[in-house]
């Protein structure tokens, strides 16, 4: 795969399905490289990597989330016109919960194989209310929601240094949300496991279940103690969530 998008965080590809993930607002491929390594190793893990960010942190960051969700259906689309490809998963936590689901829409409307499950974590469906202007929000107002959810070590956020590489691709990131409006459209056929924790700030479990509408296919809800971030406190139960839900599609088929 394109070494641009993605990143593994293996040395042995998995011979097994595909699992792309999809960061977070701020967030970077890298996010979810302890996931990576809790999954069995079957499992083909491969990260975006976003522009604007570590090793692509001289590129421009995208502003509009569609436009984003377009140049990474673009490059699976690429692997998957060529024939061949293995079955494949997307997972998204957060914001990226709403590019993966943007991505699926995007190669379904291609007609190429969709994924065999989408995973949303933290995030209710995109047609969800959202009335917070996240793109009117100025760097002191992102860095204190930042800090609310949690998820970063918060002493980067004191380092001046750190501040300056990171706060472009969080600006970008803010607004893409803050613009986002969903267009309405036929749901996909992929089921969809929403995954949240208790104590969510952002989302509860009748948002989570929203997701269901997007869907022809089956819908689960998996929660988990913590906050917006819970995933990283229990690597372990969301590896296996991801896991079962990889071999539910498999057996199936």
């Amino acid at each position: 795969m394109n070494s641009t998008w993605f990143r593994r965080f293996t040395t042995v590809t998995g011979d097994g399905p595909r699992l792309v993930c999809f960061p977070h607002a701020g967030g970077s491929a890298t996010a979810f490289k302890d996931l990576t390594h809790a999954l069995p190793g079957h499992v083909d893990v491969v990260c975006v990597q976003y522009p604007g960010r570590q090793d692509r942190y001289r590129e421009e960051p995208f502003t509009a989330l569609t436009a984003l969700a377009e140049a990474v259906a673009e490059e699976l689309a690429r692997e998957l016109a060529a024939g061949g490809a293995r079955p494949y998963a997307l997972f998204g936590h957060s914001m990226g919960s709403l590019v993966a689901f943007e991505t699926a829409r995007l190669l379904a409307r291609d007609g190429l194989p969709g994924p065999q499950r989408l995973f949303v974590s933290g995030r209710g469906a995109p047609d969800t209310p959202n009335d917070v202007p996240y793109h009117l929000y100025d760097d002191a107002d992102v860095l204190a929601d930042v800090r609310r959810l949690g998820g970063t070590d918060q002493a980067m956020l004191e380092d001046p240094d750190i501040l300056e590489l990171v706060m472009p691709a969080l600006r970008a990131d803010y607004g893409a949300l803050g613009t986002y409006r969903w267009q309405a459209g036929e749901p996909i056929d992929s089921p969809v496991t929403a995954l949240i924790g208790d104590s969510d700030p952002m989302v509860n479990e009748r948002q989570a279940r929203t997701w269901a509408a997007h869907t022809t296919g089956a819908f689960d809800l998996k929660v988990f103690p913590g906050g917006h971030f819970y995933l990283f406190d229990h690597l372990g139960e969301v590896a296996e969530a991801l896991s079962d839900g990889l071999l539910t599609e498999a057996a199936a088929s």
